[in-house]
């Protein structure tokens, strides 16, 4: 899948894509299955009898609130609760919702004992539902959409992002190799493709018009590439609210929203992570307005050490070119939602809002390219 396929549209539709997030029903909350996204369910009760095992019917299907772009759904028995996630009904862009790809990526987790939920199978057959989708473990527990963590007390705040920063710190250990993802994505320093893709993407939007900051941003970002060929898996989008918490304390039972994970810079999967530090909570969930010790919260400077001693590194060469490179990578999707809005194309109410935000995103990537100097 090309980068910036499920990027801009989970952000335009002002949700990410609920994947397996919606297996945390306390969480997000179920209705009855919307108009357009119904199914065939005596089907399923039939598919799922033959492929998944110690299933007991009868099912109901109930779909999990938001995510339209990706169909969630809890299917309950007497026994059991499951997550069915599908792609959506209809024609769709090559590579888009590819839920084989994420089932791979969950098993091979959950056999290297990483907090992922456990795939029971795989429908590659769209005339059991109409698409195909994949059958998962539904995982209880709580969801923060907000990164200050205002429902947990003070002190135990620094346990949670703790619990986030050594759980990313594992997942970069993994050797992609032993856990059969070798070939999950490129290997090596892609930041070079990255920057023409996006640098690209930007440029060829006439609509959404020129920003001289992206400009700026655009010529010095490959003039600045740390020199890295470090790969491993990256998750994408490592955020507090991709992440199933137990239900009563700081202990990570499940991340979720794997569509775009791959083989890359565990760094500037890190760095995407640590964002939030800068980033203003009306845009995604950040800390970027807030007064991190009022809050018993980490400093960014005390989290990258965190996540350094954690993966057994004395510091990140680079980090700030990796924010700016982030924030430009945020941008220019942003640009492109402007560009809908001013064709009227966009998918969703959301997009007004989010093309509001671009020129922040502008700031914010150049403020970080000026700490490289």
């Amino acid at each position: 899948m090309e980068p910036g396929q499920e990027d801009q549209a989970g952000l335009e539709n002002g949700t990410r894509g609920m994947t397996s997030a919606a297996s945390a029903a306390a969480n997000t909350g179920t209705t009855p299955v919307r108009d357009g996204f119904g199914f065939d369910e005596a089907a399923l009760a039939r598919w799922m009898v033959a492929h998944v095992e110690g299933f007991n019917g009868p099912l109901s299907v109930r779909q999990f609130k938001g995510g339209q772009s990706n169909p969630t759904y809890q299917i309950a028995t007497r026994g059991k609760t499951y997550v069915l996630w599908r792609k959506p009904p209809g024609q769709l862009a090559k590579g888009a919702r590819a839920v084989d790809r994420e089932a791979r990526v969950l098993t091979a987790l959950v056999g290297a004992d990483f907090p992922v939920a456990t795939v029971h199978a795989l429908c590659t057959d769209d005339s059991v539902i109409g698409s195909w989708f994949v059958v998962m473990d539904m995982v209880e527990g709580r969801i923060f959409w907000n990164a200050t963590f205002p429902d947990v007390p003070s002190e135990e705040r620094p346990r949670y992002f703790s619990a986030m920063n050594e759980t990313l710190a594992r997942l970069h250990r993994i050797d992609p190799e032993a856990v059969g993802l070798g070939d999950y994505g490129r290997s090596g320093n892609d930041f070079e493709r990255q920057i023409s893709r996006w640098s690209r993407s930007y440029q060829a939007d006439s609509d959404a018009g020129r920003e001289p900051g992206m400009d700026r941003l655009i010529d010095w970002l490959p003039t600045a590439i740390p020199d890295s060929a470090e790969t491993g898996i990256v998750h994408g989008d490592f955020r507090c609210d991709s992440l199933i918490f137990h239900p009563t304390g700081p202990r990570l039972v499940a991340v979720l929203d794997w569509e775009l994970s791959t083989l890359g810079s565990p760094l500037a999967d890190f760095t995407n992570h640590a964002m939030m530090c800068r980033m203003p909570p009306e845009i995604v969930a950040g800390l970027g307005a807030v007064n991190p010790a009022s809050l018993n919260i980490p400093m960014e400077a005390e989290y990258v050490a965190q996540y350094c001693a954690a993966t057994g590194r004395a510091s990140i060469p680079g980090y700030t070119f990796y924010i700016a490179f982030n924030f430009f990578r945020m941008a220019a999707i942003f640009h492109g939602i402007k560009g809908r809005v001013i064709r009227g194309s966009a998918a969703s109410a959301h997009s007004m809002a989010r093309v509001q935000h671009y020129p922040k995103l502008v700031k914010l990537a150049l403020d970080a390219a000026e700490e490289c100097a």
